[in-house]
């Protein structure tokens, strides 16, 4: 390890496999998840690791009657509104209602055992419903193929659940992190803007119905057939429409009432039921369920479809869907756990939603997560652990096992107004307000996602908004902000002259601040915009015919790693700053860079007395030569000991 006169340290570099491994963990592993086992005996780290993935085992032996109390209320609650959900979102996946149903049983067993939020209620989801309808409905007619429909649906389920299985496992979270907040607000508006389109067709009493979820296919499906509108099916869809608005309003003006929205779903099905069965409205054009299969999930092993030749597309359903369950989950999960005050594991969760959704595919269900809709509700209930998910799919095992029948008169129509009640709850137009204000470019990304929805389809409006930003972040990358910095008056701090106007240049310096690391993809740009801000500082000075400039100062605090085509920038920067006659000086550079920068023997061009520890230290010594030497090269700067 080596010093210079200023206390500037060069670390010792170390080995390459050491440097790999660090990296390694660093990016797989930031939260460290091995602490645990350490100085542990070998039973105890069996136990630790069995708790690790299986959280039930931790927190089990803690539970408490009281916790029980309060999570049956808020499992029997959520249940009021996941056999509903269940049913209306199996329609919306063009699948039979009952495997709705199914999905409401096995997979929040699975999560409670698995899961790490205490809030998480699972179930079916609009927007995956619907990319299960909109991309294996292109390939196999539910309608006229139903058998191979609905394997095509299992088979991608267990994709789904294997590729977010292997993104726990391998640790590789952060790239659902590639959906950024600007597009999922985009993303999920669409979707729901779409679904609600979609469900034109239950409220009007439609039989024949586009499988495009593009505005114009819904429109052109829906005004070329007017005349098969039934008047009857859109009085009562607007009626308990109107309904479960109503008591959402009233929910969000008095907490206490959260009972009536979490409620009004399953209101609105037995209600909707006795009105049909009394009136015979199935007679009228009004469509009901029909008959529902009692008893509980039949195994589906055998009907996963890996030898189907539409594969290629359950496998492509099933990441797509996955990756947007995950996102929603996740982001779900987090949100409910800051109110806690508690952290949930990504990379558990990740697993926990891979297990389930494997054992959903096996067991005929289709793909689950964790819906806002029904975590809003269990949260508000006062769960207190995943036990309420253990209730909930109790609640659902009696329905399956003795009230199916029930449902026979359930109209049609009165699922499709659950749906469009819940979807006008992710049409987010505050948050889209507040990313105008905020950030246009994020408005822009959110814009582009719920355009590219609505006005071409689920999946293109995903690719396109993922693809702007990674663009987005690319330009951050490849176009850096630098800046020129200058002395706050009375202070020692060093500040942007932009931000902060009162901030004074240095005569004959120009400070330079560098905020980013320097890859190859902005090495040029960099180039080229420190040549410039050496022009557009010389014509200044020239202008206003203040001293000549002399010494280039560059922040590198900011700098947390550099490439050879970065220092190979350098290099160049620095032979035209010595051609102009002006001297380049470098103010700490981090470990990562000054190491490299040792190892290309450019501190060696530099000189090791022209890097300092602060801009101030800089400045200082700077000014010394410039009133005692005449030009740079009579002053030793070796000689010169500023610490």
């Amino acid at each position: 390890m080596s010093c210079n006169n200023h206390g500037v340290v060069i670390p010792p570099s170390k080995p390459f496999l050491q440097s790999v491994k660090c990296s390694v963990k660093e990016m797989f592993f930031p939260d460290d998840p091995f602490r645990q086992f350490k100085n542990q005996s070998t039973p105890n780290k069996i136990l630790r690791g069995l708790q690790y993935f299986v959280p039930i085992l931790e927190w089990a032996p803690r539970y408490t009657f009281d916790f029980f109390k309060a999570d049956l209320v808020a499992g029997i609650t959520i249940a009021s509104l996941a056999v509903p959900q269940g049913i209306s979102y199996a329609s919306l996946a063009s699948l039979p209602p009952i495997i709705g149903l199914y999905s409401s049983f096995v997979p929040p067993l699975v999560y409670a055992m698995m899961g790490s939020s205490k809030d998480l209620a699972v179930g079916t989801v609009a927007v995956a419903s619907l990319l299960i309808s909109s991309m294996l409905g292109k390939e196999v007619n539910p309608r006229e193929n139903p058998k191979l429909y609905i394997q095509l649906a299992f088979t991608a389920t267990f994709f789904a659940g294997v590729f977010e299985a292997t993104l726990g496992f391998l640790r590789l979270g952060f790239m659902v992190e590639f959906l950024s907040h600007a597009t999922i607000v985009g993303f999920m508006g669409g979707a729901a803007t779409v679904v609600c389109l979609q469900q034109l067709k239950g409220i009007l009493g439609l039989v024949h119905f586009t499988h495009g979820t593009d505005i114009m296919s819904v429109m052109l499906s829906v005004f070329g057939q007017i005349h098969q509108w039934r008047w009857e099916s859109g009085v009562l869809g607007c009626c308990f429409l109107l309904f479960l608005l109503f008591t959402r309003y009233l929910s969000k003006r008095k907490k206490a009432f959260f009972w009536l929205n979490a409620m009004a779903p399953l209101t609105s099905v037995i209600l909707g039921s006795i009105l049909v069965y009394f009136t015979h409205a199935e007679k009228h054009g009004v469509e009901v369920i029909g008959y529902l299969k009692k008893g509980l999930n039949p195994l589906s092993v055998s009907e996963l479809a890996f030898g189907s030749p539409h594969l290629a597309t359950a496998i492509k359903t099933g990441i797509i869907t996955g990756v947007i369950a995950l996102a929603e989950g996740i982001a779900v999960g987090r949100s409910f756990a800051m109110f806690k005050n508690y952290q949930i594991d990504g990379n558990k969760e990740m697993i926990a939603f891979g297990m389930m959704n494997i054992a959903a595919s096996c067991t005929s269900c289709y793909l689950t997560t964790g819906p806002f809709s029904r975590t809003a509700v269990n949260f508000n209930a006062g769960c207190k652990s995943a036990v309420s998910n253990i209730v909930m799919a109790t609640a659902v095992m009696i329905t399956l096992l003795f009230l199916t029948p029930l449902f026979h008169y359930t109209p049609l129509v009165v699922l499709s107004s659950i749906i469009i009640a819940a979807m006008l709850g992710l049409i987010d137009y505050q948050a889209a307000l507040h990313l105008w204000k905020v950030d246009k470019c994020d408005f822009l990304v959110c814009m582009t996602a719920y355009l590219g929805v609505v006005f071409a389809s689920v999946e293109i409006g995903l690719v396109v908004a993922v693809g702007i930003s990674l663009l987005r972040v690319l330009l951050f990358v490849a176009r850096p902000r630098t800046f020129v910095l200058g002395k706050i008056p009375n202070s020692v701090a060093y500040r942007s002259i932009e931000q902060y106007p009162v901030a004074a240049k240095t005569p004959g310096l120009l400070i330079l601040h560098i905020d980013t690391p320097i890859y190859f993809a902005n090495a040029s740009y960099l180039r080229e915009r420190i040549s410039r801000w050496i022009y557009e500082e010389e014509d200044s000075l020239k202008l206003s015919g203040e001293s000549s400039l002399h010494y280039i100062i560059v922040d590198m605090s900011a700098i947390g790693s550099i490439d050879t085509s970065g220092i190979s920038m350098l290099e160049e920067v620095q032979r035209n700053i010595n051609r102009k006659g002006l001297k380049l000086v470098l103010v700490n550079p981090r470990s990562e860079v000054i190491k490299k920068l040792d190892k290309s023997k450019f501190i060696e061009k530099v000189g090791q007395e022209w890097i300092f520890l602060t801009v101030g230290e800089a400045v200082t010594a700077c000014n010394f030569m410039l009133h005692t030497c005449k030009s740079v090269d009579e002053f030793p700067p070796q000689q010169h000991n500023i610490v």
